[in-house]
């Protein structure tokens, strides 16, 4: 692995172990995320550029325990999405290549009732090569993310403060959320 990637994956183990809260964590990690997507994808090992075209695909550079930080470098095909859905936890993600969007989903009115979860759209966000994004959970960052089909590959950064195995997908036409689990590609 790139010694500048293990350097920082170490500098993120040490302040998201430090008992921040998650504003703390990514307003100490967003600076470290820009100096590291300078170097682009020369960071990167062959196996963390791999590619699915079905989906969106996450190589794991870095998966800790469950409460640690985890890395992984998302490769992105014209046309490929996230579904809607969140993280239950704080992130930082940097871009390596290409232009990636984000669009945002706010929670409705309605969200006493565990069972029932109406989004209203948000924002939009475009995310070019240097850029980096932070997100922290409030009640949580829910949002689809992906490359329409008339742009070009994305490869980004992403780094959560927990193990990234899961998340809440949800359906907007059924105001409802479920927890899904995440696969990703393991690294050598």
């Amino acid at each position: 692995m790139d010694q500048r990637l293990t350097e920082f994956i170490a500098a993120c183990d040490k302040l998201a172990g430090g008992g921040q809260d998650a504003g703390a964590n990514v307003a100490a990690i967003a600076p470290l995320m820009l100096e590291l997507v300078r170097a682009g994808r020369s960071l990167l090992d062959p196996d963390h550029l791999r590619e699915d075209p079905e989906q969106y695909a996450r190589n794991a550079i870095h998966v800790g325990e469950a409460d640690g930080v985890s890395l992984f470098a998302l490769v992105w095909l014209p046309g490929q999405w996230t579904p809607i859905h969140d993280h239950g936890t704080w992130g930082v993600v940097g871009v390596l290549d290409g232009v990636l969007e984000e669009r945002a989903f706010l929670p409705a009115t309605g969200w006493d009732d565990a069972d029932y979860y109406p989004l209203t759209p948000g924002g939009i966000v475009f995310l070019s090569p240097g850029s980096v994004s932070t997100f922290v959970p409030n009640p949580d960052h829910i949002h689809v993310t992906g490359v329409p089909e008339d742009r070009e590959p994305v490869v980004s950064l992403h780094l959560y403060g927990r193990l990234m195995n899961s998340f809440h997908l949800y359906t907007p036409e059924h105001a409802s959320r479920r927890l899904i689990d995440v696969p990703h590609y393991e690294s050598s």
